[in-house]
C-alpha cells in the first residue's frame, strides 16, 4: 500500500493514547483524536504500543544459512579456525550470499527491523562475489529497508596480498562502510594496518567499523593508535569499533582514559553482549557520554548456531549481560537497538517525532520493559510509511 496512513488509538512509551498521521513516508502528527483526511487508509491500532522501528546494528547478512539444512559445527576453538573454516566451507558448497542475505533481511524485516548494518567479507578468494550478492538485496529491499553494507577483510588486510585493492573496489562499486578486523592480532602490525585502513576510508570519503576482539592491553595499544588517527584525520563521529572486549578487561583507571577519548572523538561502540567475553561497561559508556548499541553479528552461519532476526530478543540478552532489572534500565538496553543505533550506524531521520520517516512497530506490551523481556507477536509493521507486515508474516506491496 502506499500514499497517506492514520494509525489510530496507540500508546507511547510515555503511556501516552495517541493517533499517529503519516504523509508519504514521514510521521505528519503525533497527538489525540487526529483528523482523517479523504482518501487517508487507517490502521486501528487497539490500544497497541507503538515503537520506532528496530535497528540491527553489526550483522553479516553474507554469510546465514537462515532456512537452510542445519550445519554440522565442528570447527576448532581459534579465531583463525573459524575463519579458515568457513571460508573453505564457502568456497566448496556454493553458498549464495545474495538470496540468503535476502531471506534474513526480510526476516528482519517481519519482525520490525527497518535498518540495517551488515558486514560482507571481501578476501582474495572470494574477490567482490559476495558482495555483489548483498549490493542485489539492498536494491531489491530499496523503499522498506536501509542496507548499510560494510566491506569487510575477514581474513585480515595484510596477511593476503590484494585484499587493500579489493576493499578500495568494493567502496568505488557501492560498499557504505569500510571494516577492519584486528590489526595486531590478526594482521600482526597495527600501525601499518590501520595506516592502510585509514588511507582506503579517506580516499573514499567513507565511515569506519572495526572488529577489535583484541583482549586487555593489545586491544587497548590499538585503540589509542585508531584514536590517533581519528582526532589527525578528522575523522570525528565517522569511525565504530565493534566488539571492544578489552574495555571489559582494563583497570577503570585506564579505561575511563579511553571511554573519554572516544565520547570526545565521537567514536561509538558495538557490543552484542556475549556471555562468554569481557564487553564494555555498558552505563559506564552511557555516563562518559559514548555512544554504545548492539547488534546480534553472525546468525545461523558457520561460526554460530544461534542468533535470530528479532532485535527484541538481542535487547534482552544486552538487559541479561549487563544484569538490567529495573524498568528504567531495560529501555536503555531498548535504545541499544533503536535510537543508539540509529545515531551510531548515522542512520538519519530515525525515532518517534515529526517529520521523522515513519518506520513503526505496533505490538501488544504494557511498556517498553515489558516489550524487551516478553517479546510479543508484532502486530503491524511500517516501514518508509507503508505496512510491510502483520504478524510476522510480509505483506504484498
Amino acid at each position: 500500500m502506499s500514499g497517506n496512513l492514520l494509525i489510530t488509538d496507540v500508546r507511547l512509551a510515555n503511556g501516552q493514547q495517541v493517533d499517529i498521521s503519516i504523509a508519504g513516508s514521514r510521521i505528519e502528527a503525533i497527538g489525540p483524536d487526529l483528523k482523517r483526511e479523504p482518501g487517508t487508509t487507517e490502521e486501528h491500532g487497539a490500544g497497541a504500543l507503538v515503537l520506532p522501528g528496530f535497528v540491527e546494528g553489526h550483522t553479516h547478512l553474507d554469510k546465514t544459512m537462515w532456512g537452510m539444512p542445519w550445519y554440522r559445527n565442528a570447527v576448532g576453538p581459534k579465531l583463525t579456525d573459524r575463519i579458515e573454516n568457513e571460508r573453505r566451507w564457502r568456497a566448496t558448497s556454493g553458498h549464495d550470499a545474495g538470496a540468503q542475505s535476502l531471506a534474513l533481511a526480510r526476516a528482519f524485516l517481519h519482525v520490525g527491523t527497518t535498518r540495517i548494518r551488515t558486514h560482507v567479507d571481501v578476501d582474495t578468494d572470494a574477490g567482490l562475489r559476495h558482495l555483489e550478492g548483498v549490493l542485489a538485496t539492498r536494491e531489491m529491499l530499496k523503499g522498506v529497508m536501509d542496507l548499510q553494507v560494510v566491506a569487510f577483510p575477514q581474513s585480515g588486510l595484510l596477511k593476503r596480498e590484494g585484499t587493500a585493492a579489493l576493499l578500495d573496489r568494493a567502496l568505488a562499486e557501492g560498499a557504505d562502510v569500510l571494516g577492519a578486523l584486528d590489526p595486531a592480532s590478526i594482521d600482526g602490525d597495527p600501525v601499518a594496518s590501520l595506516d592502510t585502513t585509514f588511507a582506503i576510508a579517506s580516499r573514499h570519503r567513507k565511515p569506519i567499523d572495526i572488529h577489535l576482539h583484541e583482549p586487555g592491553e593489545t586491544g587497548a595499544r590499538t585503540m589509542s593508535l585508531l584514536l590517533d588517527r581519528v582526532e589527525a584525520l578528522d575523522m570525528q563521529g565517522q569511525v565504530v569499533i565493534s566488539h571492544a572486549f578489552c574495555l571489559g578487561e582494563l583497570p577503570e583507571q585506564a579505561r575511563d582514559a579511553l571511554l573519554e577519548r572516544l565520547a570526545r572523538l565521537r567514536v561509538a561502540l558495538l557490543t552484542t553482549a556475549p556471555p562468554s567475553v569481557p564487553v564494555p561497561p555498558l552505563k559506564a559508556c552511557v555516563a562518559a557520554g559514548v555512544t554504545i548499541f548492539a547488534g546480534n553479528d553472525g546468525i545461523r552461519d558457520a561460526w554460530t548456531p544461534y542468533g535470530s532476526p528479532d532485535m527484541l530478543e538481542r535487547a534482552m540478552f544486552v538487559g541479561m549481560r549487563y544484569d538490567l532489572r529495573r524498568d528504567d534500565a531495560l529501555e536503555l538496553a531498548f535504545d541499544t537497538v533503536s535510537g543508539a543505533a540509529a545515531r551510531g550506524c548515522g542512520f538519519a531521520d530515525y525515532g518517534l517525532t515529526v517529520g521523522a520517516r515513519a518506520d513503526l512497530v505496533l505490538l501488544d506490551a504494557e511498556t517498553v520493559a515489558h516489550a524487551v523481556a516478553a517479546r510479543p507477536p508484532r502486530k503491524c509493521v511500517i516501514s518508509h510509511g507503508r505496512i510491510v507486515a502483520r504478524n510476522g508474516a510480509g505483506v504484498a506491496q
